[in-house]
């Protein structure tokens, strides 16, 4: 009997791994009952798509039919998408309507979004902004112990981002003092930079692409923003393809995928061919095996391997820069960029060579010394950025295990970290394929 019952608790135990694989149904929990309800009130009507747990993406939207490519994924009315035709509709309409200089459409939906947190139970978007999340992962929010650990170009985007959201706090104050006539607390208690920081990252991670007409009561800012409940459930695959538009003649904003979907599977939509390093920029996370993922090499990580006595080192880095041929230097998947390579073969022109740099521009081979001195020396930056990204591995390794609370986010720089190791082996794999064959 015992032996049956191990059989038993083991066969439950493989349904229940494959069925967290393919995704646990969430549609029975009271939050995404009450916001079916409310989208269902508004005229949303869907009988396809469900609220999951998946064991490698979290939360997201399962298909309970197979879907085909070109159909109809989701259609979600008007009246359930959340612009700054709703903010003007609400209260604060005449308080920004009346501000000058004028705030912008981003600010604008932010405010709406910690007006509304703040009202709890009375917020008429309650059920929508319960099942937003509570914390988010960009750049602007990690602590600058795990900021640091980012490779060179993203970590140089995360303290601009993170300037640019202070910044934007700072110029709201004002505005949001205006507001004091709506609430009972100070206004400098509900609006804080934490608040703000939430309402950012909401807009930012969250808005699906809508225009709107250039309005007086906002600055000149491009009014694109669109927040979707249910359809922002919706999670990225780099592999997928879709049409997300709002339909003028329906009035809904309507998603129809190219590509064949089984059903009990994850729906997935597409954000755009965005590496790994866009993608926790601006949207919190990665994807793994990402096509479009890239390392970059910095300027700086470029001159290390270039003599300071080359006496036409000022003039060739002079035209790389003008060319602009000093950013976007990466390996990839299928190896060095051909930007790369051809900014290394004009910092390797021999001084006898350098009247030919406009042909290395152009990719014509000036010498076979040339070529060869320059795959010696991409092979040489692809190795120092392996040993570069093994040393920061190590780093979060520890830090892991010395700072619990940091974990998460460590945890999310250490897949950006090894994916980055797995596209450096890669290239110089291909590398050395290279140079056997031209030896």
């Amino acid at each position: 009997m015992k032996k049956n019952r191990g059989r038993t608790g083991r066969k439950r135990r493989r349904k229940h791994l494959q069925s967290f694989m393919n995704g646990v149904n969430c549609s029975h929990k009271l939050e995404y009952i009450k916001l079916k309800k409310w989208l269902k009130d508004r005229g949303f009507e869907d009988s396809n798509l469900r609220p999951a747990e998946f064991g490698d993406t979290g939360r997201g939207l399962m298909t309970m039919k197979a879907l085909q490519a070109g159909e109809l994924v989701i259609s979600l009315p008007e009246k359930c998408l959340l612009t700054t035709d709703t903010v003007l509709s609400s209260c604060l309409g005449e308080y920004i309507t009346k501000w000058k200089p004028p705030v912008s459409p981003l600010i604008a939906l932010c405010t709406f979004l910690i007006a509304e947190k703040h009202a709890g139970e009375k917020s008429l978007w309650k059920p929508y902004l319960d099942i937003l999340p509570k914390m988010y992962t960009c750049p602007v929010c990690l602590e600058q112990d795990v900021v640091s650990l980012l490779p060179e170009p993203l970590k140089r985007k995360a303290q601009e981002q993170r300037t640019m959201v202070h910044e934007l706090y700072l110029s709201s104050k004002a505005f949001f003092s205006s507001l004091q006539p709506l609430f009972a607390e100070n206004t400098e208690t509900i609006f804080n930079y934490s608040a703000l920081e939430w309402a950012w990252c909401t807009v930012n991670t969250r808005t699906v692409y809508m225009k709107h007409s250039q309005r007086e009561c906002f600055s000149l800012e491009p009014d694109v923003y669109a927040l979707a409940p249910y359809l922002d459930l919706l999670n990225h695959s780099p592999n997928v393809q879709v049409k997300a538009a709002f339909n003028e003649q329906t009035r809904s904003y309507e998603i129809r995928t190219d590509s064949q979907c089984e059903k009990y599977k994850e729906v997935f939509i597409c954000y755009g061919p965005h590496d790994n390093q866009r993608l926790l920029l601006e949207y919190g996370f990665t994807a793994i095996d990402n096509p479009h993922s890239s390392v970059y090499v910095s300027p700086d990580t470029l001159l290390r391997y270039f003599p300071t006595q080359d006496n036409q080192r000022n003039m060739k880095l002079s035209i790389l820069k003008n060319h602009d041929f000093l950013e976007n230097l990466t390996f990839g998947w299928d190896g060095p960029s051909w930007r790369l390579l051809t900014a290394l073969k004009l910092l390797n022109l021999g001084e006898d060579e350098f009247i030919c740099w406009k042909r290395t521009l152009l990719g014509d081979v000036v010498s076979a010394t040339n070529e060869e001195q320059t795959l010696n020396v991409t092979e040489k930056i692809c190795l120092f950025l392996v040993e570069e990204t093994q040393h920061v591995l190590l780093q979060i390794s520890q830090l892991k295990r010395d700072k619990e609370n940091l974990k998460n986010h460590l945890t999310l720089v250490e897949a950006l970290r090894l994916e980055d190791l797995k596209i450096l082996q890669k290239s110089a794999e291909i590398l050395c394929n290279l140079k056997m064959a031209t030896t």
